[in-house]
């Protein structure tokens, strides 16, 4: 971790748990306003927004001091003391690019709110510019903390001050254009006109070597955020575009009403893992479920599917639960422990198919499909795999001769009164979405405001003095996905702008007639794809494009979010880079390859169910026509 400033952290954390609070409270308000009095809060969506614009900003600031920023790294989980040169060095090589990148970002921040938001627009008494101020202030920051790498850092000699300088130095450069409006607005002299061009040019020749250099560098551990937003500088700037675009597109995606539910499920889900309620559901379940082969199989299951439906992140889960059920598996009830390690890499991210999934949420924003329908459809879907993973749990307990707990009927109300509130949750969420009486922002304030009472106020796992420590581990979650979510839209849009779905789609009706080798190709396509980037930014960057085949090849828009989602989510297992194999290997301790190994039998499941999915419309779409 980089050495902060204690001050300058408590500021910014600060910051970001002021904004995550008036995220939580104007929605919270709001429906309050809008149900009880038939009015609503003054100038609250634009207020909202805004603040997502903020915390995205200074929350990835803090991601990038913890060096908690999603990134691929296919070394840097190795603990071998001979890779140690080789990490330093990548380290090193992945900070000065960020640097460099995201120098050319503040720049073009700085551009973009002197020309494209002028004049002002006051949101509630502030001028959206100062809102916006954020943005060249947070790329700037991150780039001089990227630019101070631990590894330079501990090296002695001026390479520890030339290196991150002419890092800087090259993005100032490379950002002439926006400088140039900076300083002359509209009426830049004319060499500075001829000076565009040139770089233009230079990006038009540059981009395929450049594009392979970025595929490289997110291999070697760059920030997938950063590889990204470096891809749609040049495709942008190589198309003749105005780099200044970036920021642009950034500000449309940070103040896009339907990304303020992430924060906010984010926020709630790190207050279920926090507080003791992952004990008092795993009681729970066992209560009900232990006398059942398989029982202790079937509570892990369920609380990893609980806690990804809100947090959306299934590293989240793995990372949280982990250690408690891992324990309840292998200690208390005596399974294999490379059994258990499977199991449970394999279960973290099953819940994205389970309302309130921030990745359904996301699909149906990009595609502009019912969120509703979505979520239906990812129902039975979902039940298939959580039953497939429970299946083979049952039939290995039966082979080990796992031991069975007696139902007790007084054990079991006892557990489930302890757990009700926490059981009742996704029951009134469902509930005040489905009835049309809450959207979904609504929806995620009224999460965190039910959980942050039933953990603080009524259980008191967490203490009030505590609170700031879970927004603490929160706000580096919630930067990381929001910093690829703002620069994935800026690729999507070059995508979107240059007609790629549409020439995509040409093209593959071209060379394949059949629907159904089609899909085929889609779900390798797609597996290949969970395999290198995060679910946000390929939603974002890959769906656009898959879209539009969906509609020529006669697929049904909610079966074909779910086909995307559930190959992405079977992504995470498959070697060589699945990601949640990464971080199972972090969690546990074991050998990537052991993991690998481990996880094996329920991948083979995982790819059964893609495939039932795929050939079979109407898992996923029955419920939706009920509807």
């Amino acid at each position: 971790m980089q050495r902060r400033h204690p001050v300058l952290w408590t500021i910014e954390q600060g910051i970001c748990s002021f904004s995550l609070v008036c995220l939580t409270l104007l929605p919270a308000a709001e429906a309050l306003f809008r149900l009880c009095f038939h009015s609503r809060v003054p100038s609250s969506p634009g207020l909202i927004v805004h603040l997502l614009l903020s915390l995205g900003l200074l929350s990835g600031m803090i991601t990038t001091t913890q060096k908690d920023h999603l990134s691929i790294g296919l070394i840097q989980y190795s603990n071998t003391e001979k890779n140690e040169p080789l990490k330093r060095l990548l380290a090193t090589c992945s900070g000065l690019l960020s640097a460099f990148i995201l120098t050319i970002f503040a720049w073009c921040s700085a551009s973009f709110i002197k020309i494209y938001l002028s004049p002002w627009q006051i949101i509630g008494f502030i001028p959206d510019q100062v809102f916006a101020l954020v943005m060249p202030i947070g790329y700037g920051v991150m780039a001089f903390r990227f630019a101070r790498t631990a590894p330079l850092a501990e090296k002695k000699g001026t390479a520890r001050i030339l290196l991150p300088a002419l890092a800087i130095l090259l993005g100032t450069v490379c950002a002439l254009p926006s400088i140039f409006k900076l300083i002359w607005g509209f009426d830049a002299p004319d060499l500075a006109y001829r000076i565009s061009e040139a770089f233009a040019t230079l990006a038009w020749y540059l981009k395929t070597p450049v594009l392979l250099f970025l595929i490289l560098a997110a291999l070697g551990g760059t920030p997938l955020f950063v590889v990204i937003g470096a891809a749609a500088l040049i495709l942008i700037q190589g198309s003749g575009g105005e780099i200044d675009v970036i920021a642009n597109q950034i500000y449309t995606a940070l103040t896009q009403n339907s990304f303020v539910a992430i924060p906010l499920f984010t926020l709630a889900g790190f207050f279920l893992s926090e507080s003791k309620a992952g004990e008092r559901l795993i009681l729970s379940f066992r209560s009900l479920f232990g006398w059942l082969p398989g029982g202790i199989i079937i509570v892990a299951v369920c609380m990893c599917t609980f806690l990804t439906s809100f947090t959306g992140a299934s590293g989240v889960t793995i990372l949280a639960l982990g250690g408690i059920l891992y324990k309840a598996l292998s200690e208390n009830a005596s399974y294999p422990p490379k059994f258990s390690i499977g199991l449970l890499t394999a279960s973290g991210s099953i819940g994205i198919l389970f309302p309130p999934s921030l990745p359904i949420i996301l699909v149906g924003a990009t595609t502009r499909t019912n969120t509703i329908h979505l979520f239906l459809g990812g129902i039975i879907p979902g039940l298939i795999l959580v039953g497939g993973m429970i299946l083979l749990g049952i039939i290995i307990s039966v082979r080990t001769k796992i031991p069975l707990e007696p139902f007790r009927l007084k054990k079991a109300g006892s557990a489930l009164k302890q757990s009700f509130l926490e059981l009742l949750l996704p029951l009134l969420l469902i509930a005040g979405y489905f009835s049309w009486i809450l959207s979904l922002v609504e929806i995620g304030a009224a999460a965190v405001v039910y959980v942050f009472v039933v953990e603080v106020l009524v259980f008191k796992d967490i203490h009030l003095k505590d609170v700031p420590r879970v927004f603490a581990k929160a706000v580096p979650i919630i930067g990381g996905i929001l910093s690829i979510l703002a620069v994935s839209q800026a690729l999507s849009y070059y995508i979107v702008d240059t007609q790629g779905p549409e020439r995509f789609a040409r093209w593959i009706q071209g060379a394949i007639t059949s629907k159904y080798l089609f899909l085929c190709i889609l779900n390798i396509g797609l597996l290949l794809i969970g395999c290198l980037i995060d679910i946000f930014s390929a939603i974002l960057i890959v769906l656009p494009l898959i879209f539009p085949l969906g509609e020529a090849y006669g697929i049904d828009p909610v079966h074909l979010g779910i086909i995307f989602l559930i190959n992405l989510e079977t992504g995470f297992l498959t070697p060589p880079v699945g990601m949640n194999l990464f971080l199972a290997s972090y969690r546990f301790r074991t050998a990537f390859v052991d993991i690998s190994w481990y996880v094996l039998p329920f991948l083979l499941i995982q790819l059964g169910v893609v495939f039932l999915v795929t050939y079979i419309p109407i898992l996923s779409t029955y419920l939706t026509k009920l509807y």
